[in-house]
Formats: structure tokens, sequence, C-alpha cells
């Protein structure tokens, strides 16, 4: 049985820290924590059923509106994003994989000297367009527990090159952190705030997945800073879009940005459901039995590592405007765990993740220096 042991003692505290009471009655009524327990009990739950994938991948078949993006950094609502690109947009990732690097400092700040993760899975019993939704626990556990061992292994590792220079002081990423408490949210989603074709009557705004985590923030007395990281995962059928020209499944697999609470900048990601369709290379394998879960776990870990080495987007990219995470999207190594399924083995347990880009060797790696 897989040894959860590191994870869940690091992550016992975060969860009994956020039981404390708020003032927030009606998202307390909706928001609970996800215990170790329960985690490692749905690890090794059997994992999502064929109708559970017909539900969330008929809507995305049809390509028709995938379209390149110039960029994978958009702007919307007076603040920017930067995508994950889908495996389908060919043209962008060509762009992309013509991009060597090396990733350059462009005097922002990165996240240090630890990070602390809240995943944040908001799953109602219905779409606003009235269809029936879902979540498996196992999908839940699959990205609680390869985001709870991330900060402590070589993927990690690599992002200990880079560096934010603050006056004549020059501080590096250290490859320390670990989950504060994983939230389940089962309130119903607002009413639709954009439109995104791949998922007809059914769309989350920004604004919309900004406003999860200020709930979530505020219900828990969580405050913000560049030493946390908010993940907003969204379940089967649900779309997003960051503006009117990138939505999910059609522009990207997931983002991340920041928005002010204040003074205090507060680090995000939006997660939308994993696709194997176009957020995932075709005959990938899935150590985790999983294909749905697999998908979006990469797509985790690729939004985490950006969000450490550059969580204002302004600090480590390339001069064609690529992140770490980019030059390296559906890169996996060698499979040398799992009988060839997986790329990393943490904690006993396995995970296929891309690789990071790494400018020590220029190119992308699967431990750091």
């Amino acid at each position: 049985m897989p040894n959860h042991s590191n994870l869940f003692a690091t992550y016992a505290l975060g969860a009994a820290l956020c039981l404390l009471p708020s003032a927030v009655a009606n998202a307390q009524d909706t928001i609970t924590v996800i215990t170790p327990d329960q985690i490692s009990r749905a690890l090794t739950q059997p994992s999502a059923n064929a109708s559970e994938m017909e539900l969330w991948q008929a809507p995305y078949m049809d390509q028709s509106g995938i379209l390149p993006l110039s960029s994978l950094t958009v702007e919307g609502n007076g603040a920017k994003a930067h995508l994950m690109p889908l495996t389908s947009d060919k043209v962008t990732l060509n762009r992309v994989d013509a991009d060597f690097g090396p990733l350059t400092y462009h005097g922002g700040p990165v996240m240090q000297p630890s990070v602390t993760i809240y995943p944040i899975f908001w799953v109602p019993a219905t779409l606003q367009n009235g269809h029936s939704t879902t979540m498996s626990s196992h999908y839940r556990a699959v990205q609680t527990t390869m985001l709870g061992a991330f900060m402590s292994h070589g993927l990690a590792n690599i992002h200990t090159q880079y560096y934010q220079k603050v006056g004549t002081t020059t501080t590096f990423i250290q490859n320390k952190g670990s989950i504060g408490a994983a939230y389940l949210d089962t309130a119903p989603y607002p009413a639709s705030g954009c439109t995104d074709t791949a998922t007809p009557g059914a769309c989350l705004s920004d604004a919309q997945i900004q406003a999860e985590v200020r709930k979530v923030m505020t219900a828990k007395g969580l405050t913000g800073g560049l030493t946390k990281i908010f993940m907003v995962f969204t379940s089967s059928g649900e779309g997003s879009c960051y503006n009117s020209s990138a939505c999910s499944y059609r522009q990207f697999c997931a983002y991340h940005s920041y928005f002010n609470v204040g003074t205090t900048p507060v680090v995000y990601s939006n997660e939308p459901y994993g696709n194997t369709s176009v957020c995932q290379v075709s005959g990938a394998p899935s150590p985790n039995g999983d294909s749905v879960a697999d998908a979006a776990a990469t797509a985790a870990s690729h939004e985490l590592s950006e969000a450490i080495t550059d969580p204002k987007l302004n600090a480590w990219f390339t001069s064609q405007g690529n992140e770490n995470g980019d030059l390296c999207a559906y890169k996996y190594g060698s499979l040398t765990w799992d009988a060839g399924k997986a790329n990393q083995m943490w904690n006993g347990n396995f995970f296929l993740l891309q690789t990071e880009f790494n400018n020590h060797t220029s190119g992308c790696s699967q431990v750091g220096p």
C-alpha cells in the first residue's frame, strides 16, 4: 500500500488549523476539509467508470473551435494570466517547441522560501445548464496526493536555479512546502459568466474563479502572499474563460494568475476537469488507472511550476514569453517507474508528470540540478 505518512504529517496540521471558526456561515455549510484518511482510502478505490468519462468527453470531440494563440500570456479585466496550451493546438505547440530558451529574469518576485498549496475542488450536483456533473473521490485523491508530495521531490528541485533580486539581494527558490489543506465545495455554480463553446451553457469566468478563491479564504480564515497558491479544480462538463477569446478545451487546459487583496497578492490557478482528447498526448499511459485524473495531474504540476517561478508574470520566461512549463509541455522523458507507465514515484505513489525546463542543461529535465 502506498506510504502517505510524509504527506499526511504536514497535511493534518494544515487541516486542523483550517477548522477554526469562521464568520461566513453559509460558506462553511458547503466547504469541507478533505481529510488524509479520506484521501488514502480514495486513492485505492477503482477509477472513474465509463459513464463518467462519456459525460465529460463527448462535448469536446469537435475541434473546429480551437484557434492558435499568438501568445500564452493573455490579458483580461485589467490583469494577465498565463495559459497551458492544448495538445490539439499544433500551431501553438510547434511555436513553443521552436523556443529553446533560456528563461531570463525580468525583475519580478518568485515564490519562496516555501510554498503552501490549497487545492479547492468545486463540485456541485449539476451544471448551470442542468446537466449532471461529477468528480470522483479518486480523482481528487490523485491531485491532492501529487500536490502534497511535489515540493519535496526532484521535479521541484529544477526550480531552485531560479531566483529573485531585490536591490543587491539575490534569493533563490527553495524546494520546500506542503499541502495546507484540501477543500471540497459543493455550492452550486453561479449563472454562467461566459460562453465556452466546448461546454454549452456551463462556463465560469475568471472573476467567478477568483470569487471562489476569495470565498474559501474568507470562510477558512486564510490570507494571501507569495508563499501560497490556491488551485481551483472544477467538475466534469464545466468550462471556463479567462477572456472572450481564451476558453477551456478550446484555447487552454489550465492557467495561473494572481489578484490583489489590498496590497497582498493572491496566487491562484484554474484547473478545468481532465480531458484526454485535448489536454493529453495520444497513447499516454495512466499510472493511476484513471486517465482523466492523470491528465489533470500533469496540468496541475505545469501550473504549479510556472506559478513558483513566475507568480506575477514578471519574473522568469523566455524572449518569446514562454514559461518553464510551456517549453516542456506534454514531454515526459523516461518512463522508468510502474512498468513503464510513470516517470515519477513519490512516497510509493506513481505519476506521469511533464518535465520542466532546466536552464543549466538547456532542456527538459525530470530531476533538478
